[in-house]
């Protein structure tokens, strides 16, 4: 698709059927009927990025702070083998309790246990560090840099830059990760221009895999009171995030499922190909508050897994055999 297509199609004027109804069929043939679980582990809500739009910023004395020891990670990971997730995602902020060396300790010890692919999502780093994580047993590493607007990224994140945060992703490439990243629907100052440009860079950047959320406003930090993203707009990101990559691995993420009850589930309907069930001890999940309203905080593992497993099924859907690697491999 042309930048002008992807644009229009980003209208709400555009009625977005046939676009959901394209990319579902995108979908279908590039990359199945099978919908890929990765059990998620928040393994700390710890961050040193003052975001201007994330709830665990630097700064927000409002958070309960928590830390995972080695040993916790490691049950979390057990759970994932006993639930039959074929793949954990290990994700917190820019925690630098840990050091490589302490985090590829423990990346080493899933590994080693569990055998599972890996993925990272744990911010910016040197390459060195880069190179000690993949060489320690991680597979993937998710890094999003939130919009490709030049003048946006500056205002969400003052303390990060732009040009560093492409050189991470080219980085963690030349690591020898697959590698996802994505951006947020609806955030303010944001323009179907610019979101257009997103899309076009997904595929520019050979992405493995994309996540994309509508932009939910926190009350703890500077953008209280903004106005927060649609799923129509997320959804519409989803289908033609889809149509322009085709064989990216997409998840229906937890924050559609936050503004809408039924959000996950649409986008799975129209190009989405992966769920991140949470795993994490039940008591810490709420104090991973990126955003108000996320769901699934209190349910048991367990109990997830029966949900989804029953959201599958309603949807005529099943568990994707296999560990759910790229397919640009």
């Amino acid at each position: 698709m042309e930048r002008d297509e992807i644009i229009k199609a980003l209208s709400p004027d555009t009625d977005p059927a046939p676009l959901f109804a394209l990319a579902d069929k995108v979908r279908r043939e590039t990359v199945g009927d099978g919908v890929h679980l990765r059990g998620l582990i928040e393994f700390s809500n710890y961050c040193r990025r003052r975001c201007y739009y994330c709830g665990i910023r630097a700064g927000n004395t409002r958070v309960r702070r928590y830390r995972l020891s080695p040993e916790e990670v490691l049950d979390c990971a057990r759970t994932a083998v006993r639930l039959n997730y074929n793949t954990v995602v290990m994700q917190s902020g820019e925690d630098a309790h840990w050091g490589p060396a302490g985090l590829a300790a423990v990346v080493e010890r899933v590994k080693t246990e569990t055998g599972l692919p890996i993925t990272l999502s744990v911010g910016e780093h040197s390459k060195e560090d880069y190179r000690l994580l993949r060489s320690a047993g991680a597979d993937r590493f998710l890094l999003r840099f939130e919009t490709s607007d030049r003048r946006l990224f500056s205002m969400l994140k003052p303390d990060s830059d732009y040009d560093n945060r492409f050189r991470c992703l080219a980085w963690l490439k030349e690591a020898g990760f697959q590698v996802g990243s994505g951006v947020m629907a609806g955030l303010p100052g944001q323009t179907a221009e610019s979101m257009a440009d997103d899309i076009l860079l997904f595929k520019k950047l050979e992405l493995d895999m994309v996540g994309i959320g509508p932009f939910i406003a926190n009350p703890d930090t500077p953008m209280a009171g903004a106005v927060n993203g649609t799923l129509d707009l997320g959804l519409r990101m989803v289908a033609l995030t889809r149509i322009v990559t085709r064989d990216t691995h997409i998840p229906a993420t937890t924050a559609m499922g936050s503004i809408d009850p039924q959000g996950r589930q649409k986008a799975l309907k129209c190009g989405a190909n992966v769920l991140m069930p949470n795993i994490s001890p039940t008591e810490h999940r709420v104090d991973y508050s990126l955003y108000p309203g996320k769901i699934c905080t209190n349910e048991a593992p367990e109990h997830c897994a029966g949900c989804v497993d029953a959201m599958l099924k309603s949807l005529g859907r099943e568990r994707a055999e296999g560990y759910g690697h790229s397919l640009k491999i």
